[in-house]
């Protein structure tokens, strides 16, 4: 039996490493495409303007089964944890949502190559790492490798109060978290009995079976904050990174390369490479004009009442991530805003890769309809600018109807 103090956490080792395992085909396109799951009622998008978009398993499914068919890299879906009525208007925005743990698991069982990304809030109630360390074993054998787990420390004082917790203070909410990570890893990575010891775990006799295929499963963190950046490029595959100036794409391009740049030095000074995701809303049409108008459109029917509980509850959390994002910026969602033709969301694509993004994890207003055209008009582009491999041929074909 071995005892280990930690840290012990060998982040070098990635399954990215391994040629054959899920990351490492991920990693091989020039930029990664993922698809952020609408789990949520309302999913990115204040507004009260008709669309199609389900925060049921069932829809989820289908857009997933739909990405993996069109080649993109991976989904994965937010985790939080609001009140009746969520944020409040007509929409009673996100009340309803599915819990991205259980239900991005789920889909292992209709999927076949895409990785499947589970957001945790590890640090909240009574999770143990050996609890998360099976399941995520026992996930890592559902899937063929294709879980990951995206470690989230929660920034919302109401959400730390719903499970009878003090919000721990930012900078230590990392700590706490590279700590149960560690344990995780180490636990993922032994074939015996551990006894393991950090400031807040003590296992005895520890074991987790069966071995992850690929070293353990992805790591994922989204961050912005300095601490948060020192902990992704440590304990992280994949770093989910904000805009440093908000939502417009001028604005953004402008502040991300400084911004891509810092986590990358970060991770070379410890002999490490992170990949940055980052979100764009994808509003697209055949003519910019169309675009602008279905924005302006998605914008004009802003729930006022919603949109005033969402920006209060983003006043009240203390992460650094989003501060420069405004009001009117919210209403459509995501971190930045693509608008425009095919022709003009493929430059705006390339400008991201320019800047140091590799990759975007995308959201639309109405799923269905603008994710069937973004495969119909715009990833053919995307293969001919060479943003894209030429997508594997697919078991199961796209199943939804494009209506531009």
């Amino acid at each position: 039996m071995n005892s280990i103090v930690l840290p012990a956490f060998d982040g070098a080792s990635s399954p990215a490493d391994i040629p054959g395992s899920p990351l490492h085909a991920a990693f091989a396109q020039p930029l990664m495409l993922g698809l952020f799951l609408p789990i949520q009622n309302g999913g990115w998008s204040i507004s009260t303007l008709p669309r199609s978009t389900d925060w049921r398993f069932d829809y989820n499914a289908r857009l997933t089964r739909t990405v993996e068919a069109l080649g993109f890299d991976l989904v994965f879906g937010l985790a939080q944890w609001l009140g009746k009525d969520g944020h409040g208007g007509t929409l009673k925005y996100r009340e309803q949502s599915l819990d991205a743990f259980i239900a991005t698991s789920a889909l292992a069982a209709i999927t076949e190559r895409i990785l499947l990304i589970s957001t945790v809030h590890v640090l909240y109630g009574p999770w143990h790492p050996l609890h998360l360390a099976k399941f995520g074993a026992t996930l890592d054998h559902i899937s063929n490798g294709r879980w990951g787990l995206n470690l989230v420390t929660g920034h919302v004082e109401t959400e730390w109060a719903m499970f009878g917790q003090p919000m721990i203070a930012h900078d230590e909410r990392y700590e706490r978290a590279a700590e149960f990570v560690s344990v995780l890893d180490t636990l993922w990575r032994s074939n015996a009995n551990l006894n393991i010891r950090t400031p807040h775990w003590n296992l005895h006799d520890a074991f987790v079976s069966p071995r992850p295929r690929y070293h353990r499963p992805v790591l994922v963190n989204a961050t912005g904050s300095a601490a948060g950046i020192e902990y992704a490029v440590r304990h992280s595959d994949l770093v989910f990174i904000t805009s440093p100036a908000g939502a417009h794409f001028d604005d953004a391009i402008e502040a991300l390369p400084a911004h891509t740049a810092r986590i990358r030095e970060a991770a070379q000074r410890i002999g490490r490479r992170v990949r940055t995701l980052i979100n764009p809303t994808i509003v697209c049409r055949p003519t910019e004009r169309e675009a602008r108008d279905y924005h302006d459109a998605i914008v004009a029917h802003a729930d006022e009442g919603a949109l005033d509980g969402f920006v209060g509850q983003a006043a009240r959390s203390d992460a650094k991530a989003w501060a420069k994002h405004k009001r009117e910026q919210r209403i459509l969602g995501g971190n930045l805003h693509l608008i425009g033709s095919p022709e003009q969301i493929v430059e705006q694509l390339l400008a991201l890769k320019r800047a140091g993004c590799d990759g975007v994890q995308l959201t639309f207003f109405d799923f269905e309809p603008d994710l069937a055209y973004f495969g119909e008009a715009v990833l053919p582009l995307l293969v001919e600018a060479g943003l894209r491999h030429p997508a594997p041929a697919p078991t199961h074909q796209p199943i939804l109807q494009t209506t531009p």
